[in-house]
């Protein structure tokens, strides 16, 4: 079991050293200009995809909010579980995550998808609906990068496939989009 568990920490450090840093700098970059000009910050994820949705939410809200002052206007599409089981139930479950940015999506919104596989279809077809109606688009992906790699504007792959250790990492990065905004002074300026 030793090694076993040695060789996951060994796996993680490498998922984690895997991130592109000039990738990070560019999603703070975004969302900085989000929360300058007051653009409605979206998440979405499934599964463990979708409580670290949930935690980044909180996260950007209220922690890296109080830190500058004027408020980050973030929601996470996975929290309002009567919604999304009605548009689940009434359309399709691909809808959950596009129906709710038809009621709330703008020109110049963000929308933030993490995803271990990339290709959820409810996620895909957030993202498409959020390219086609002029929001920016980001994605945080495992190393099978699917079908979000290839249409979201901002892409952060996680070189790995491992579910478990992909997630870690994505949350990860979510940390480090809200912490530049606690810990580095000069992010303030708006």
């Amino acid at each position: 079991m030793k090694s076993w568990i040695q060789d996951y920490i060994t796996a993680q450090h490498a998922a984690l050293d895997s991130i592109s840093q000039p990738t990070v700098e560019k999603l703070i970059t975004t969302l900085q200009t989000a929360w300058r000009e007051d653009r409605q910050v979206f998440i979405v994820g499934n599964g463990g995809s979708a409580s670290n949705a949930s935690h980044f939410a909180t996260d950007l809200g209220k922690g890296s909010s109080d830190k500058l002052g004027k408020r980050f206007r973030v929601l996470s599409l996975t929290d309002n579980i009567s919604w999304i089981t009605a548009l689940g139930n009434d359309y399709a479950y691909e809808e959950i995550f596009s129906r709710q940015l038809a009621n709330y999506g703008r020109p110049g919104d963000l929308l933030l998808a993490i995803s271990v596989s990339g290709n959820s279809p409810n996620i895909v077809k957030a993202i498409e609906w959020a390219n086609a109606n002029g929001m920016e688009t980001a994605a945080l992906v495992g190393a099978k990068r699917g079908r979000l790699a290839e249409i979201a504007h901002q892409v952060l792959v996680v070189g790995d496939t491992h579910y478990g250790r992909v997630e870690d990492v994505q949350m990860h990065v979510l940390h480090m989009l809200c912490y530049a905004f606690m810990e580095l002074p000069e992010l303030a300026v708006g």
